[in-house]
């Protein structure tokens, strides 16, 4: 350590402020060769937002994201969670990069829905768990595509909306219509449909072929008077999962800034001794979040909450073994 960094404090290297620098997630590595990515996890971008049925704005939520994550760059040290006495995200122990955004080209769904699962792909053939920043949920149709030489997984989908509508007015990847999409993969053995309640954007029929197709659909009610640990029991042990979180899953109160809000939702600790959960229960092999719409979000919060859900889920993952 040189004079200087002493004479400013510096335990190692620069202090690295949330306000300074580059707003990769979390402040980890920007790897813009996606032939050299090198990591346990890797964060892809996807802004896309064609598929909206309402108010778009999604197609900002990765940067968003990106620019809330740096409120939990946590150094060199790692997170130190006094709860679990345990130190998550450990620079020395694990490896995370940003590789940027997949290229979306305006108007054209089918086009940007290949190049986001083009990046999904690459982070798998590195060996890394792709973590993607949506967009609108339609970007989750792509992701699961991108799984097809991989080994069978277990879907776990929260939110609001159930999100399995066929076909509308000719419209098959849109944001109401990715776990339809998913539950027809024969590498995807079945979905859990959590917090799904209130008027929803897929009718009765969607909700029986859901059933029929192998999906297991809980409220934000129905989730509570099960308590966590009994839900966790009703999802496949010791498997791989692949989660997808819409942030319209949580109360707008505390989630405002998305395209479809809806009241009755889950509250943050609820979804993060979930995701806790199933880290111990099996092995998540990628994730997505999506619906962030900052134009929405005036206080900044649904940004802030769609980022520490992340970290919080991505330390615990690495932690308890993949």
């Amino acid at each position: 350590m040189s004079e200087g960094d002493k004479k400013h404090g510096y335990e190692s290297g620069r202090l690295n402020l949330p306000f300074v620098g580059l707003c990769t997630f979390g402040k980890y590595p920007y790897v813009e060769d996606w032939d050299a990515i090198d990591a346990d996890v890797a964060i892809l971008g996807a802004p896309f937002d064609f598929g909206t049925q309402w108010r778009a704005g999604a197609r900002f939520g990765p940067r968003a994201i990106r620019e809330a994550s740096t409120l939990f760059s946590f150094g060199h040290a790692g997170a130190y969670d006094h709860e679990d006495d345990i130190t998550y995200l450990d620079a020395d122990k694990v490896k995370i990069v940003d590789i940027g955004d997949a290229d979306i080209i305006h108007t054209d769904t089918v086009g940007s829905h290949n190049n986001i699962e083009f990046g999904v792909r690459k982070i798998l053939e590195a060996g890394a768990v792709p973590v993607v920043l949506g967009g609108d949920h339609s970007v989750n149709i792509p992701c699961i595509n991108a799984f097809s030489d991989e080994e069978p997984f277990h879907l776990v989908q929260i939110d609001a909306h159930l999100d399995f509508v066929d076909e509308r007015h000719g419209v098959r990847y849109g944001h109401g219509n990715p776990m339809r999409r998913a539950a027809e993969k024969d590498y995807v053995t079945g979905l859990s449909q959590i917090g799904i309640r209130n008027v929803s954007s897929t009718a009765k029929d969607g909700y029986e072929a859901a059933r029929a197709m192998g999906a297991d659909i809980l409220s934000v009610r129905q989730f509570r008077k099960l308590g966590v640990d009994a839900v966790l029991e009703r999802i496949p042990a010791g498997v791989r999962y692949y989660v997808t979180i819409d942030i319209d899953g949580f109360d707008p109160s505390i989630a405002a800034g998305t395209g479809t809000p809806s009241h009755g939702g889950f509250l943050y600790y609820e979804i993060l001794e979930l995701l806790d959960g199933l880290t111990k229960r099996g092995s998540i092999i990628g994730m997505d979040l999506v619906e962030v719409a900052p134009e929405y979000d005036h206080s900044g919060s649904t940004s802030i909450l769609a980022a520490q859900v992340l970290m919080n889920t991505i330390g615990r993952m690495l932690h308890h073994g993949r």
